[in-house]
């Protein structure tokens, strides 16, 4: 699927000739209060692409050809929609009045559902994010958007990407997001949510082109996309059916950073609309790497065709970021495993330090082709994405419909990040690193690297850059579908098809390096008889202290057809069921290249240095053939009663699969792979949904039981393989009393290991309970809120030992209406510059004495600063 060459296009789109109107409605669109809702959308139901928009005097005109009788439907962000008949010829005026909808339960839900319906009428757990809602919590990454999602465990603690997520207890696994599919506009980002170094969030990005985020939690998602049994997280995109943009300017007051936003759409005649936008930054980010780790951007466009009975739209982005990706890192742990006080190193912050620095700025070694490198540290996580995509949905005669979409993605990047293998008492590292070479470290002195100087420090640690080429990342998928409805049931089937290459390298070595948070120093080993067996702080090619393992490359297609069916039944205006099923088949073929060992010349000055004698190298003449299927049935049944028109209830049942890309290979020569390259989760859901005149409630229970068959985790060289099982309960709420409103969530989970040596004990990292609540105040344009996102305690592994204390993050944000469309804004990141522990790489320590460890805290206090113009 590599293509040479990338060409961007947009297919012209034929305009049809416009037929006679003989029907033109017009009137006007307000709150209860009676204030114009201006921006609403007034459509003709069942046909969304034909309406109009509230212009600025609060009213609509739409003309159509279509024969009476029929329904047209308003509709306003916070509002409850209104429908109502359009009956006779000529001139008709009819005006709505909408009521409160602060839960958002009246909008029509796209992502993970049989049959695109109100929140209060699906049978599935939901919520949509809007931009406005997303900046009161004052995200750094897109990961951190997540952890305002009740159900959603975001790690988001390690820069914007590589992020664990997952939902309702199912397990982290080995990384990455494996049973949560990243959609944009409906397609998946990649086919799989857990590729090594390479996971969905990396290649995804925040702006504002967002129109909304649709997050689903269990419901119909193992039936509606691949590899996604636990749910579906989709960012919708803003289309220019309405004129505006914006543009905006974010600063770092305490931080180097600036990032320029900008979005435009409009509509420009003929049923022709477009929209186009996207941001540029640059800046060192929240800790200190001692360079310019953020850099970079995105831009994204489509243009949209709008005929009588449908939509056709294309579209495309460019994504070329650059973004440090922050690993677990030193930090100090006393008293037990029970009670243990988790705190900075002296030099070492756990929120702001990390062991980017200026004095290890490039990887040097062999290339994946045996070639002479060298890598620029600050490309961190460095994802590349040219696509260009098309959609299409139209009614036809007699209740058919047909909708389209599909993509083509041409992705490659680099992941780099500096790894702390092992941290410690400088002496306690020596000795590692002596077992490691074989070499007598006995009476070996340290200098720093950059300047000579004797280096004698009481800790140091061991640093495995891991230097992963992203090479050839494509895919390409389609997703077709067709429906028919009879009266009140609605049958489709659809065909998914997806394609994705993965083929990385792993091209790792090992350094020494002092334990300081801000430029810390590399450090030179000198043996006693004064020879020097490293190089700028680099004392192997490879990582012989993981056995030289990973030196490695991987090439394989992953081939995904998938045919599902589903029916949804309307019983009554209250009753309405739903049914789908969906068959997976994969087909992967490839090859894997192992490493080798031996003496080289790499820097080619004519000597072999010590560190030259034992170099880590891919070894391309041995293939190892990759050559394996699967296949699995998930399925999902629902029942929604709407008790009456504010309240209902509803309960599910599902199960469903996720296939292991390279994870089911492990990355030593051989690529045996591990068992059966699929898991399975069985789940249940009970419901209850409730709009009140100032808010709503949404309240369910859950269960999830998960099979696994194991897969390869980098940072602790394992193979995780355990079965799970997770009771719990999600709220949401969202309450508008006037000028304060309130949002908030609490998701209660008891979840436990269903196998192996620690059956019966609680999943790693899996806290008991995680919550979120933003309260804001607004006064004429202004306004101020605070957001506190939390979890309580939760075990470092699966051993149950070692306790990772329960935090909470305080935020902030104050917005100043300069005018009505100039916006001034601060807001503040972990206003407390609270230590939050996400993950630990150890699971107990040494009790009543001090422990250095490696995890991963989140990101510290930061501030930003923005100004902002709407129009």
């Amino acid at each position: 699927m590599r293509n040479h060459f990338y060409i961007i296009f947009f297919t012209i789109l034929t305009s049809l000739s416009l037929n006679a109107q003989d029907i033109t409605i017009s009137g006007s669109v307000t709150n209860e209060q009676g204030e114009p809702l201006i921006g609403a959308s007034v459509t003709v139901e069942d046909t969304p692409t034909i309406g109009a928009i509230v212009g600025p005097d609060g009213n609509y005109t739409l003309t159509i050809d279509k024969a009476t009788p029929f329904n047209i439907v308003a509709t306003y962000v916070g509002h409850a929609r209104d429908t109502k008949a359009v009956e006779g010829s000529g001139n008709i005026t009819i005006n709505f009045n909408l009521k409160q909808d602060v839960m958002g339960l009246d909008e029509v839900v796209v992502t993970g559902v049989v049959n695109p319906k109100s929140k209060l009428e699906s049978s599935v757990s939901i919520t949509t994010l809007r931009p406005k809602t997303i900046e009161q919590s004052a995200p750094r990454t897109t990961a951190e958007i997540f952890r305002t999602i009740p159900g959603i465990r975001s790690e988001a603690s390690g820069g914007d990407g590589n992020t664990n997520i997952t939902v309702r207890g199912v397990p982290i696994s080995a990384g990455g997001s494996k049973y949560l599919q990243l959609q944009e506009d409906g397609l998946p980002i990649f086919l799989f949510g857990d590729i090594a170094f390479a996971t969905s969030d990396i290649f995804l990005r925040f702006d504002q082109n967002v129109s909304r985020i649709e997050a689903i939690r269990g419901g119909a998602a193992s039936t509606m996309a691949s590899n996604s049994p636990a749910g579906i997280i989709n960012f919708i995109s803003k289309t220019g059916s309405v004129e505006g943009g914006s543009f905006s300017n974010t600063f770092g007051i305490d931080f180097s950073s600036l990032r320029s936003d900008f979005e435009y759409g409009s509509p420009i005649g003929n049923g022709l609309n477009f929209h186009v936008g996207g941001f540029f930054r640059s800046g060192d980010g929240p800790r200190h790497t001692g360079y310019t780790a953020n850099n970079g951007g995105q831009i994204k466009a489509n243009l949209t065709k709008t005929f009588k009975n449908g939509y056709a739209r294309v579209y495309l982005k460019h994504l070329n970021d650059r973004t440090a990706a922050y690993m677990p890192m030193p930090i100090k742990v006393t008293g037990t495993n029970a009670n243990p006080t988790w705190e900075s190193i002296d030099g070492f912050s756990a929120t702001t330090g990390t062991p980017h620095s200026v004095y290890m700025q490039t990887n040097y070694g062999i290339g994946a082709n045996g070639e002479r490198r060298s890598v620029d540290v600050a490309d961190g996580m460095h994802p590349v994405s040219n696509s260009i995509g098309a959609e299409f949905s139209f009614n036809l005669d007699k209740g058919w419909k047909v909708e389209s979409r599909s993509r083509y993605a041409n992705n490659s990047g680099r992941f780099v990040a500096p790894f702390p293998s092992a941290v410690g008492l400088t002496a306690d590292m020596l000795t590692a690193v002596a077992g490691a070479t074989g070499n007598d470290l006995t009476d070996a002195t340290l200098t720093y690297a950059h300047d000579g100087t004797a280096f004698n420090g009481d800790l140091a640690q061991v640093i495995h850059m891991f230097d992963t080429e992203l090479k050839d990342f494509d895919n390409l998928v389609s997703d077709s579908k067709v429906s028919k409805k009879f009266e009140n049931v609605t049958v489709s089937v659809g065909y998914f098809k997806g394609m994705q290459n993965i083929n990385m390298a792993w091209l790792w070595n090992s350094y020494l390096m002092e334990v300081q948070g801000e430029n810390a120093g590399l450090l030179d080993i000198t043996l006693a008889d004064t020879t020097l067996i490293s190089e700028s702080g680099q004392f192997a090619y490879g990582v012989p202290m993981w056995g030289n393992c990973c030196q490695v490359e991987y090439n394989s297609q992953y081939d995904i057809s998938a045919p599902y069916a589903s029916l949804s039944w309307d019983a009554n205006e209250a009753l309405s069921i739903d049914a789908s099923v969906r068959y997976d088949k994969g087909k992967v073929r490839g090859v894997g290249f192992g490493g080798s060992q031996g003496t080289l010349d790499v820097n080619n000055d004519g000597v072999i240095a010590p560190i030259e004698v034992s170099v880590s190298t891919i070894n391309l003449a041995k293939k190892n053939i990759v050559n394996y299927e699967y296949e699995y049935t998930s399925f999902s049944g629902g029942v929604n009663y709407k008790l009456n028109n504010n309240q209902a209830v509803f309960v599910r049942g599902s199960y469903g699969g996720s296939a292991k890309a390279d994870r089911a290979i492990f990355p030593a020569g051989s690529y045996l792979t591990l068992g059966n390259p699929k898991d399975m989760i069985t789940q249940g859901e009970l419901g209850w949904k409730q709009n009140f005149k100032t808010g709503g409630l949404f309240v369910t229970a859950f269960y999830a039981g998960t099979t696994e068959e194991g897969g390869f985790e980098a940072t602790t060289q394992e193979v995780i393989e355990n079965d799970y099982t997770a009771l719990g309960l999600e709220v949401e709420g969202a309450f508008d009393f006037g000028d304060f409103d309130l949002r908030g969530a609490l998701t209660y989970t008891k979840a436990e290991i269903a196998s192996g040596d620690n059956e019966g004990n609680t999943p790693r990292r899996q806290p008991a309970i995680m919550y979120n609540l933003i309260p804001t105040y607004s006064f004429n344009n202004h306004s101020v809120g605070l957001s506190i996102i939390g979890q309580s305690d939760a075990f470092a592994q699966d051993n149950n030992e070692l306790i990772m204390p329960g935090y909470a993050i305080v935020s902030g944000f104050v917005n100043f209406g300069l005018t009505k469309n100039f916006v001034f804004s601060i807001n503040g990141n972990n206003l407390l510059d609270t230590i939050g522990i996400t993950e630990s790489e150890e699971g107990s320590i040494t009790e009543n004495q001090v422990n250095y460890l490696r995890a991963r805290s989140i990101t510290g206090r930061s501030l930003t600063g923005s100004i902002r113009y709407n129009f």
